[in-house]
C-alpha cells in the first residue's frame, strides 16, 4: 500500500495547520510539517515505517516566502531515510510544491524516489556556518502571527533581495515566541542587540535600509532593552 504525506514546509503553513488537516482529510493523506509545527516530517516517516508501510509519497506545500525549495523536502526525507537504514519505505517525493488541489494526482504520479540515491541529496548549508555579519530573527510566536509577522517576513526578505543581500550578509530566521507580545511583530537584529517592534511590511523594509544597509538603528521603532548585568 502507498502512503501520501502532505507536507507543510514554511512557516505560514505551521499557522495554518487547521486548514491543511481539513486538505489532508480530503486527500485522503497523511498531514506533516518541515519547521515549527506538529507532527514533523521525521516523526510521520517513523511511524510508518515502524507500521511496515512499503511505499510512501511526499507532496509539498508552501503558503509563504519562509519556505525553502523543493530541493530542501527532498534533502530532508532522504536524510531521514539514510538515517533509518534497513527496512525504510520507498520514499518518492513531487518535483514541485502544490499550488491548488487539482494539482494533486498529477503531483503524485510524478513523484521521484529519493531511495535510488544520486546527486543533489546534500548541501553545504547542513555543513557550513554561514559567513553573515547580521542575524535578524522574526518572531512567529501566536501574537506575532496572528499580528502580521508574515509581512514583516516578507518586508525583511523582499528588502534584502532589493539590495543585493543574500545568507553570508544577513541570515534571516523564523522563531518561535521572543515577547514582548504587546509590541507584535517583533523583530530582533543581532549582534546588535536591537529588538524591534509593531513590525509591518513597510517597518521591515526601513529596517533593511537604515540599519542593515545604512549601519543606523531605526529610533522610531526600536524597543526600550534592559540587561542584566
Amino acid at each position: 500500500m502507498t502512503v501520501h504525506v502532505l507536507v507543510g514546509t514554511s512557516p505560514a503553513d505551521a499557522a495554518r495547520r487547521a486548514d491543511l488537516a481539513a486538505l489532508a482529510d480530503k486527500l485522503d493523506a497523511e498531514l506533516a510539517f518541515l519547521q515549527l509545527a506538529s507532527p514533523t516530517l521525521g516523526d510521520v516517516l517513523e511511524r510508518l515505517a515502524k507500521s511496515g508501510e512499503a511505499e510512501v509519497v511526499l507532496v509539498g506545500v508552501s503558503g509563504g516566502l519562509g519556505g525553502p525549495g523543493i530541493s530542501w523536502l527532498r534533502r530532508v526525507a532522504a536524510d531521514w531515510w539514510r538515517a533509518f537504514g534497513d527496512g525504510a519505505p520507498r520514499v518518492s517525493t513531487a518535483p514541485t510544491f502544490m499550488e491548488e488541489m487539482s494539482q494533486w494526482r498529477a503531483l503524485v504520479q510524478l513523484a521521484r524516489p529519493i531511495t535510488h540515491g544520486g546527486p543533489g541529496l546534500t548541501s553545504a548549508a547542513w555543513e557550513d556556518v554561514p559567513e553573515h555579519r547580521h542575524q535578524v530573527f522574526v518572531c512567529r510566536g501566536p501574537r506575532c502571527t496572528a499580528a502580521g509577522a508574515e509581512q514583516a517576513w516578507r518586508g525583511v526578505v523582499l528588502g534584502l533581495m532589493g539590495a543585493g543581500l543574500g545568507d553570508d550578509d544577513v541570515l534571516v530566521t523564523q522563531t518561535g515566541c521572543q515577547f514582548p507580545c504587546n509590541h507584535a511583530p517583533v523583530v530582533t537584529v543581532q549582534p546588535d542587540d536591537v529588538w524591534y517592534g509593531g513590525v509591518d511590511q513597510e517597518a521591515a523594509g526601513a529596517i533593511v535600509s537604515e540599519h542593515l544597509v545604512g549601519g543606523v538603528s531605526v529610533q522610531r521603532l526600536r524597543l526600550p532593552r534592559r540587561r542584566k548585568a
